[in-house]
């Protein structure tokens, strides 16, 4: 099903396609501007940016003053815990700015393929999104092919949290509690609530489908108007997959390193993001703007561990 992205979407899309030189195969809308779940005035609309390879795309942009940071280091971190993730902010934000994972085809396709290396592009990608652009219409339905077939396999990752019986919704609603538990993230503990009520409609539709087709080859079987696994997932796939999404919030923890050297003024950015999401102020000493990573850590802890358990309004 076609998702529309906001207008303000495909101007930045556009931009950052030109500034690519040609090196952008497709760029997905995911998150809080697409569902509308509290976006502020200085949020990020948040792009995952499919190229064909790293060192084209991150010379172009530099030929193009939109990329700060040597290009021989963005290629060579390209390949250590993909994607990258870099602000795009064209005339110094003034018409909007662009939170942007940058991925090669062959890194997205494994990252929403049957054994993904993490839940990073996984849990995001499952949930509703909008294909704002792609370069040529072979472009367009390879990405929903690949946008498809992650969804098909959702139940081979999310049926072992799954108890009894159980509708589109539940499984929706399921999904999303396993993704959030896969990261470290500063928000209020009910924020995947929030987010599926978002876009319940979303997993409604798409899932329905999913289940429909688990039963049509007999690893569901129907309960009235839900469904029920025929044979409950192993022990063996459950530990699995609590082995994945464990390995998952190490790599996304880790990530944040590599985050603080790709992402133009990331500090500013999360303190942001932790005000409007967690209600908590957030202002920075001198020293934790001078060296964030020896003296921001303390802070980092009393955030995680202070969240709000309802989200700020």
């Amino acid at each position: 099903m076609k998702v529309t992205a906001p207008s303000g979407a495909l101007p930045l899309a556009e931009g950052l396609v030109g500034s690519g030189g040609g090196s952008v195969r497709a760029v997905i809308l995911y998150g809080s501007h697409l569902l509308k779940t509290s976006p502020g005035s200085f949020s990020a609309y948040d792009f995952v940016v499919v190229v064909d390879d790293y060192g084209r795309f991150y010379r172009e942009m530099k030929g193009c003053h939109e990329l700060h940071r040597p290009t021989w280091v963005m290629t060579a971190l390209s390949k250590i815990l993909a994607p990258n993730v870099i602000a795009f902010t064209p005339d110094d934000g003034r018409h909007g700015i662009a939170k942007c994972l940058i991925v090669r085809k062959d890194h997205f396709e494994r990252g929403l393929g049957p054994e993904p290396p993490d839940h990073f592009l996984l849990g995001r990608m499952v949930q509703k999104v909008a294909l704002v652009w792609a370069a040529s219409p072979e472009d367009e339905e390879w990405v929903e092919a690949t946008l498809e077939g992650a969804c098909s396999r959702v139940l081979d990752w999310v049926g072992p949290y799954l108890e009894g019986s159980f509708d589109a919704e539940a499984v929706g609603k399921r999904l999303l509690e396993v993704c959030y538990g896969a990261e470290l993230r500063p928000e209020a503990s009910n924020r995947s609530e929030s987010v599926f009520e978002a876009q319940r409609d979303h997993f409604r539709n798409r899932l329905t489908s999913v289940l429909e087709r688990g039963a049509a080859s007999g690893l569901l079987e129907r309960d009235g108007a839900a469904y029920r696994f025929r044979t409950p997932p192993s022990p063996d796939a459950r530990r699995h997959w609590r082995r994945h999404l464990l390995l998952s919030k190490v790599r996304s923890t880790t990530r944040w390193f590599k985050h603080v050297v790709t992402f133009d003024n990331w500090l500013p950015y999360i303190a942001r993001k932790v005000e409007r999401r967690t209600g908590i102020p957030v202002e920075l000493t001198p020293w934790e703007r001078r060296a964030p990573l020896i003296f921001l850590w303390p802070r980092v802890i009393r955030v995680l561990r202070g969240r709000p358990e309802r989200e700020h309004s």
